[in-house]
């Protein structure tokens, strides 16, 4: 008889996952199967809930105890046992073999100059324009860094960002493109997830009877992005689910005897209709997208996407579309074939066939990218802190004196926030330790952008005059503290930073100005750079 001599034995690490088929493996007609695999020793903790992989290993059956076997017959219950395991995306902490070529490419890239440009260009170059789309997009996957404060308080980098709009400008496509792009994402749709789907969900195990947690989709995507396509078709009751997930980065449970909190520090992408399908310009902003003010000021970007007759703009799109279905496919295929180990791709007249200026940068080379930004960690410039709280305070001020129907989004504290981390993701992307101006005027051109084809569409608006915008802006000023100890002198600097916050360029507020004071309302000083009113306003 054989005896088990327990001290002689030695521990080894030991855990079994489940592998599930990929979706693009599945048989026509069929489901995803899923196996029990094994893994021992080093190759313990190596993969994560979400990650795509490849096993290699052997197909054996489990030794079930005489007993068993004898109930069950001839079936055999099969697992895999690993002895391999390869990734086929790697997370951004983690270098594979070629992160030394990679990185090079990316160093080499960032020397030749507008290196923001081109990645956002790079993210779905098919599709036609949403320049700005793809730049928040961008800035998205970056994210900002996560501050953990001495007390345990937490403030969170991640961009969450809402894109709304007529059917057909290519919503669900943006979203499958990030989904290609980061390394952990998991995409849903709001029909097809509940709220139980999203968070966690209590199972029972067959083989013990015990009960476990089971992760959802926003879990599963923890430190990744998760991509909610039909925001607007989902459940109300599970659409509050995400509140707590978007803020506090965590899912409180408290379900059949287990309590407990799990992380989901996860980046929310949701695409979303307006209320009646098409947006309706002769309603308010606020009545066509028709979400609770709790969840959207929890979104840090909101985009409107109206899809507005334009004519320049329609012709170049069906141009841009007939180049994708003519030889696109073929430059690409010559291209790659061209290609000589170790060399650089063949002549770029050949591969910019989509007019953009440059090769399109591929999934490879955009995740080094992120992985290269994301260990930067760039601090707000003192300098900075001025203009920053001054363009917050006129933006709650316009939305106070604005009249109710042409509100386009709440104004609140998290604005703040989100001009901030947008700030700092376009510093990280310019591989910067300090947030500057251009940061800042990124992130304000980013958040009045994201309205902006709104404006277009609305039927004749009436005109605002960039005089009175002007002249707003200088007697706002004028009646500040730090102002009137200055005699009633405004800095030049400072009209045209604000004045830039209301789609004024410097030529049209000094031309303002030029007016003013030739109806003897203003003046100038000597140098030009310091403006007063003649007779302070009332």
């Amino acid at each position: 008889k054989l005896r088990h001599n327990i001290r002689t034995c030695k521990f080894v690490k030991y855990q079994e996952i489940r592998v599930q088929e990929m979706s693009s493996h599945v048989p026509v007609g069929g489901v995803p199967r899923s196996i029990n695999v094994v893994l021992s020793g080093d190759l313990t903790r190596t993969v994560l809930p979400g990650d795509a992989i490849t096993v290699t290993g052997v197909y054996t059956p489990y030794q079930l105890p005489w007993f068993l076997a004898r109930a069950n017959g001839t079936m055999q219950e099969m697992f895999i046992d690993a002895h391999n395991v390869t990734k086929h995306k790697n997370g951004y902490n983690e270098q594979d073999q070629d992160a030394q070529t990679t990185l090079r490419k990316v160093g080499e890239a960032w020397e030749k100059g507008n290196l923001y440009e081109n990645c956002a260009k790079s993210i779905a170059p098919e599709i036609f324009g949403h320049l700005d789309v793809k730049k928040a997009l961008l800035l998205v996957l970056i994210g900002a860094f996560k501050k953990t404060m001495q007390d345990g308080m937490k403030i969170r980098g991640d961009i969450h960002c809402l894109m709304m709009g007529d059917p057909g400008v290519a919503k669900s496509q943006l979203l499958k493109q990030v989904v290609n792009i980061a390394p952990r994402s998991v995409y849903t749709t709001g029909k097809g997830s509940s709220g139980v789907g999203l968070t966690a969900s209590v199972v029972r195990d067959p083989m013990t009877s015990e009960v476990s947690l089971e992760g959802g989709a926003l879990v599963l995507a923890d430190m990744g992005i998760c991509c909610i396509d039909e925001f607007d078709k989902m459940e109300e009751g599970d659409r509050t689910a995400i509140h707590e997930v978007m803020e506090q980065q965590s899912v409180s449970i408290a379900k059949a005897g287990i309590t407990t909190t799990l992380n989901t520090r996860t980046t929310v992408l949701a695409a979303a209709n307006p209320l009646y399908g098409r947006y309706n310009p002769y309603k308010s902003p606020v009545e066509n997208i028709d979400l609770p003010a709790a969840l959207l000021s929890r979104f840090d970007l909101l985009f409107l996407l109206l899809d507005t007759v334009d004519n320049d703009k329609d012709r170049m799109l069906a141009i841009h579309v007939c180049k994708v279905h003519s030889n696109y496919d073929r430059q690409e295929k010559k291209v790659v074939d061209e290609k000589v180990a170790g060399d650089e791709p063949a002549a770029t007249e050949d591969a910019d066939v989509l007019n953009l200026g440059f090769k399109a940068f591929d999934a490879n080379f955009m995740r080094s990218y992120i992985r290269k930004a994301k260990t930067y960690e760039p601090l707000i410039d003192d300098q900075l802190q001025k203009s920053i709280v001054d363009a917050y305070v006129s933006m709650r001020d316009d939305e106070k004196r604005g009249d109710i129907d042409s509100r386009k989004s709440y104004t609140t504290p998290r604005t703040l926030l989100a001009i901030l981390r947008l700030s700092q993701a376009h510093a990280r992307a310019r591989f910067s330790e300090k947030v500057e101006q251009q940061d800042f005027d990124e992130a304000m051109r980013l958040l009045k952008a994201s309205k902006e084809s709104v404006e277009l569409s609305a039927p004749a608006k009436r005109g605002v005059n960039p005089l009175d915008l002007v002249y707003d802006i200088i007697s706002d000023l004028t009646r500040r503290d730090s102002v009137q100890a200055a005699d009633g002198w405004v800095d030049m600097g400072h009209v045209v930073s604000m004045a830039g916050h209301k789609a004024l360029s410097r030529e049209m507020v000094v031309e303002a100005i030029e007016n003013w004071e030739s109806l003897s309302v203003l003046c100038q000083n000597p140098e030009r750079t310091m403006v007063r009113f003649i007779v302070p306003p009332a």
